[in-house]
């Protein structure tokens, strides 16, 4: 399947002009023949606009969410999205999966909150793994923090994850994580990871961009710089199913050992 992974920031503050960004990618990841597209976290208001976090905040079937799944029908191609989820009092920082036909497929809640700007403006999700069925792949979500615990990653390869997607805000100095760590998860739980990040300055934050898909054997097969990018890479299920098969890390593990992990 190929996919597609939107690096940019769009317009902080504005749904509207990040609901027109998306529709703008997603022509040219259709064009280009992708399946899925994959934005930031965050993405349909930004990261570092303080209270408007609240104040933008939409349920998981809101508004955006349908005029989103419009765009994936238009263009025919799924689509991934990061966004602040608002459910009764609770703020939380979500990541939605449409299908290209509309269909709103997985809805995944950070669990583990970066820093007190984070912490002060959303509620930890509780749900660990979230998968859906996409194109004959069993595709994960994630957010940015979550995949830096090994635990969390691992986790979605005992549940048969064959995608991770993984939009970020990943900021500096922290650009090893997309460097170094991201290749690394992949490779050690047999699977593709799409690393989706924001770019440039928001507020006190830079993001970093180099936006990554990793695959099972460690190597990206696609990096971004630092400026905003819409990349393209394959994720190949009969290359996963042959590094799975030569890989043991999964089938040589000794669970009974790893007690006091928890």
């Amino acid at each position: 399947m190929r996919t597609a992974l939107l690096q940019s920031s769009g317009r902080p503050g504005s749904s509207v002009e990040n609901l027109k960004v998306l529709d703008e990618a997603a022509g040219r990841a259709a064009a280009a023949g992708a399946g899925l597209l994959v934005a930031p976290e965050l993405f349909l208001t930004g990261y570092a606009i303080g209270d408007d976090i609240a104040r933008l905040a939409e349920p998981a079937d809101g508004e955006s969410a349908d005029a989103i799944a419009e765009t994936a029908c238009r263009h025919g191609l799924a689509i991934a999205y990061g966004y602040p989820e608002r459910a009764g009092d609770a703020v939380y920082n979500s990541a939605q999966l449409i299908s290209a036909e509309g269909t709103r497929l997985a809805d995944y809640r950070k669990t583990h909150l970066f820093g007190c700007f984070e912490r002060d403006h959303f509620t930890p999700g509780d749900q660990a793994v979230v998968q859906a069925e996409l194109d004959g792949l069993r595709v994960g979500l994630m957010i940015c923090y979550d995949v830096e615990f090994p635990e969390n990653v691992r986790a979605h390869a005992l549940a048969g994850t064959d995608l991770l997607l993984v939009p970020t805000a990943q900021m500096h100095p922290f650009q090893f994580v997309a460097e170094s760590v991201i290749p690394v998860r992949a490779f050690e739980n047999q699977m593709y990871v799409a690393y989706v990040n924001r770019v440039g300055q928001e507020g006190e934050f830079d993001f970093v961009g180099l936006s990554t898909l990793a695959g099972p054997d460690g190597v990206a097969r696609t990096r971004a710089g630092r400026g905003a990018e819409l990349l393209l890479a394959d994720v190949d299920p009969a290359f996963l199913a042959a590094s799975r098969e030569a890989n043991p890390y999964l089938k040589d593990r000794r669970p009974g050992l790893y007690g006091s992990l928890v």
